[in-house]
């Protein structure tokens, strides 16, 4: 069972992939009016994160109460730290190896709005769940937060010409276009483009890709949470620990896809801020939606102690890591190798804090009485729950 699920796990990595390339198509195109960084953060990024959304949904419904909310906010906090870890190191990697740039120069407008956004984000999600009982309001506050982020950047980004962009736009689809290799070909390989895009790209297709490839990606998020689940109860660990590893990196999938591209192409601000716009998406929409929808059917949600303590270390986890990614994405003006090596050296620590963590190792429960130290000087802080 342990095979079949990790092969499951692969292969729901495999149609993420694969109908990412629908995502970046019809997002680009509906996103064709949107100065260069707001689009990555917004449209972009809105639109790579639907596996982490669908993931946490699936949790929550499926697992229920307190395994479905950790499982979904593993999934979210996981995937945030693979965005900012993994995502711009792949990103520096590439363009340094493949020999684009000696380096990547990123506008510190946008690493200073998205990454302390993000900081932001994550420290009012620490505060914010306190305690063992969830409700809507907490979902509420979650959504709240990416509107005025989203609400902010729309209105100061800066316009560019809609019919130059259209003109663009449809001339580079058309040179890009592959072979057609027929219906049932494209079908089994998820190559939605030549399925719903016909001729000439417009907002009438792009829409109906955009939501072909949702319905695509969402099934896939559905096997994959039942996948971790089966995987959870194989090797008798709680699923948390399978979310927070596996089903975050197979749900980051198309951001990585995303920004990889827009690497190749040079619009490295794109490629940045669509991780870094990814994970406000990731912790405030991709989780308050959710939690705010289940609570409003099924009422508060009540967590064991267990998943209190780890759902709190993963919080505070999620906010120190960030902010030393974000000291070493501004503390030079070209990000190189040294940069990405850095950025892959915190992900595997992580990574070995959470495995270690799930076999109760010495050195991971050091480090989770740390966290646990900080929780409880937080805990006093909110004076809403004394």
């Amino acid at each position: 069972m342990v095979i079949l699920s990790l092969f499951l796990i692969a292969l729901c990595c495999v149609i993420i992939w694969r109908a990412s390339d629908g995502f970046e198509t019809a997002s680009e195109y509906l996103g064709r009016n949107l100065s260069e960084g707001v689009r990555g953060a917004t449209i972009n990024a809105i639109g790579s994160s639907m596996p982490e959304l669908f993931t946490t949904l699936f949790f929550l419904f499926i697992l229920k109460d307190k395994d479905g909310f950790a499982g979904g906010i593993g999934t979210t906090a996981g995937s945030a730290i693979f965005n900012g870890m993994i995502i711009p190191a792949v990103v520096i990697l590439i363009v340094v190896l493949k020999r684009i740039n000696s380096s990547v120069t990123i506008s510190r407008k946008v690493l200073l709005r998205d990454g302390i956004s993000l900081l932001i984000c994550e420290l009012v999600l620490i505060f914010l769940i306190g305690g063992n009982t969830l409700t809507w309001v907490h979902g509420v506050i979650l959504m709240g937060m990416y509107a005025v982020y989203a609400i902010y950047m729309l209105k100061s980004m800066k316009k560019v010409e809609t019919e130059d962009a259209e003109t663009e736009d449809d001339e580079e689809y058309e040179d890009e276009e592959s072979v057609d290799k027929g219906f049932f070909f494209n079908l089994i390989t998820l190559n939605l483009e030549p399925i719903f895009i016909k001729s000439k790209l417009q907002s009438s297709n792009a829409w109906t890709l955009l939501i072909a490839a949702t319905v695509v990606i969402s099934s896939a998020c559905f096997l994959l949470v039942k996948s971790c689940e089966w995987l959870g109860d194989s090797m008798g660990i709680p699923i948390y620990f399978i979310a927070v590893v596996l089903a975050s990196a197979a749900t980051s999938v198309p951001d990585t896809i995303l920004s990889m591209k827009d690497a190749q192409k040079g619009n490295y601000d794109d490629a940045v801020s669509n991780a870094l716009g990814s994970n406000i998406f990731d912790v405030c929409f991709a989780l308050g939606f959710p939690l705010f929808l289940f609570t409003i059917i099924y009422g508060p949600i009540v967590m064991s102690p267990e998943t209190v303590q780890n759902v709190s270390e993963l919080r505070i986890l999620l906010f120190i890591l960030t902010f030393i990614a974000f000291i070493i994405y501004i503390s030079r003006t070209k990000l190189g190798g040294m940069s990405a090596f850095l950025l892959l050296l915190i992900y595997v620590a992580f990574t070995f804090f959470i495995l270690g963590k799930s076999i109760d190792a010495e050195f991971s429960n050091e480090i989770s009485s740390f966290l646990t130290s900080v929780n409880e000087v937080i805990e006093k802080m909110r004076f809403w729950n004394h």
